[in-house]
């Protein structure tokens, strides 16, 4: 049913996209005198193609990319998708708008999208990569990630720390801290709070940012982190290159971990080859001959339909400190589970399958088995006050970091994705002379009821 669905969706896209230009049918009588000739035309708006005339001059880059999209050919323009009410908080207007009734936007959220794309932009507000993305960077309740840009990586200990983690001013109200950290690096890929000026032009550096930003309007998600503006391919969107932008690093390495599995090797040596535009729901193995992440994780596969909701297929929570099977605002891990062997199903037999996925549990059982450990261990340290109340000058707390952030995550998604070295070298390795050092921090506290003076941790994290 989902691909006669797929197909149906495919012959009306092309319908629709070939009556972007201009046709004509003539249905001839009997006789000549009477041909009656329907004339079908579109294509834009005078205000619409004033708009791209401008563009071409002034930025070519983007009106070229515009052209070879989808986007263009089905006849949606600049127009159509920067156009704001006046009354909106992020109405503005260019030079070649000024004095006329047209208000535009630099800035497209999600709920743009979805005036085209309403169940993607549904299934995707559901998912990590919203709300949940960009909770850490703007929610003053979360705390330590703020504490980490604005008070450490932008320096404000240097000049005594006395700030409003919630606004990262001063008591005296006076800006504390440098932007640095949150507007190269965190916000790019978790998104962040836009904020506007009087021209309702974004300041700050607030704006770009990433997947989970919260626009003036209220809405939430950046669509075009993935869909590239302006071509806003499906193909990009499909290749792991689009995935590896954010999903990399010492702390979630999946490009690299997907790069050095069986199925990254293929797509490296084969993946040219494959066809990478096949219209959603239709793209299936023979398409391709080994998954991307879209493959596995969102994109229509046997008998699952395509999904915008990243979590819908996964099991166990890898990322926070202790791995739980997900549930609530995380997803259902039961379900996950279940879906997830369903995509496996379309490449391999049930015996593959199930020893994959016992592998990720018995992982997950030996993070779990430290990380209850490490806890443990900081537990008896606190209630004997041995532990410092800067974590990054505490040897113990510093190293209970990289458990959790660096080595455990790396050993429990390379078990996740099958990739060797990372579930094992820059894993289960590291995770086991990491605790060590723990242990070993803890005894001589323990023993001598005092902190030692100076930390010996080597501050760039094992990798």
């Amino acid at each position: 049913m989902r691909d006669i669905v797929g197909r149906i969706g495919v012959v009306i896209l092309t319908l629709f996209v070939l009556g972007f230009v201009s046709t004509t049918y003539a249905q001839k009588t009997h006789t000549n005198l009477n041909q009656k000739v329907l004339k079908v035309e579109r294509g834009f708006t005078k205000e619409a193609a004033a708009c791209i005339e401008c563009h071409a001059k002034e930025i070519p880059g983007t009106v070229a990319a515009w052209k070879n999209s989808a986007m263009a050919k089905a006849g949606v323009s600049c127009f159509d998708c920067h156009v704001v009410e006046k009354k909106s908080p992020m109405a503005n207007q260019c030079s070649g708008l000024k004095g006329s009734t047209t208000y535009i936007s630099p800035m497209v959220s999600s709920k743009t999208c979805s005036r085209c794309h309403p169940e993607e932009v549904d299934q995707f507000l559901k998912s990590g990569h919203a709300a949940l993305s960009s909770a850490a960077v703007i929610e003053p309740k979360k705390g330590a990630l703020q504490k980490l840009m604005y008070l450490n990586e932008g320096a404000a200990f240097m000049d005594g720390g006395k700030i409003d983690l919630s606004t990262g001013l001063t008591p005296k109200g006076h800006p504390a801290y440098n932007r640095a950290a949150k507007t190269s690096g965190c916000q790019m890929c978790h998104g962040t709070k836009v904020e506007m000026g009087p021209d309702n032009k974004p300041i700050n550096e607030t704006w770009p940012g990433g997947v989970g930003t919260v626009y003036p309007d209220g809405a939430i998600g950046n669509c075009s982190v993935c869909h590239t503006r302006h071509n806003f391919s499906v193909a990009a969107a499909r290749k792991p290159e689009a995935c590896g932008a954010c999903h990399l690093g010492p702390d979630h390495p999946n490009i690299e971990i997907y790069l050095e599995s069986k199925h990254g090797q293929v797509y490296q040596t084969q993946g040219e080859e494959w066809n990478w535009d096949a219209a959603s729901d239709t793209w299936e193995p023979g398409d391709y001959i080994a998954p991307t992440c879209a493959t596995c994780h969102m994109s229509g596969i046997g008998d699952l339909a395509t999904t915008h909701n990243v979590q819908e297929r996964l099991k166990w929570d890898l990322m926070h400190k202790k791995s739980v099977i997900r549930s609530g605002d995380r997803g259902d891990g039961v379900k996950g589970d279940k879906l997830m062997r369903k995509v496996c199903s379309n490449c391999h037999g049930p015996t593959h399958t199930d020893v994959q996925r016992k592998t990720l549990d018995t992982v997950v059982e030996l993070y779990n088995k430290q990380w209850a450990g490490a806890v443990k261990m900081k537990k008896e340290l606190a209630t004997k006050g041995l532990l410092k109340k800067d974590n990054w000058k505490d040897g113990f707390q510093e190293l209970m970091y990289y458990l959790w952030h660096h080595t455990g995550r790396r050993a429990r998604q390379g078990a996740a994705m099958n990739a060797p070295d990372y579930a094992h070298w820059h894993g289960t390795f590291q995770m086991f002379q990491v605790y060590k050092d723990m242990e070993d921090i803890y005894n001589w506290r323990i023993k001598n009821n005092k902190i030692e003076d100076l930390s010996t941790v080597m501050s760039s994290a094992p990798y």
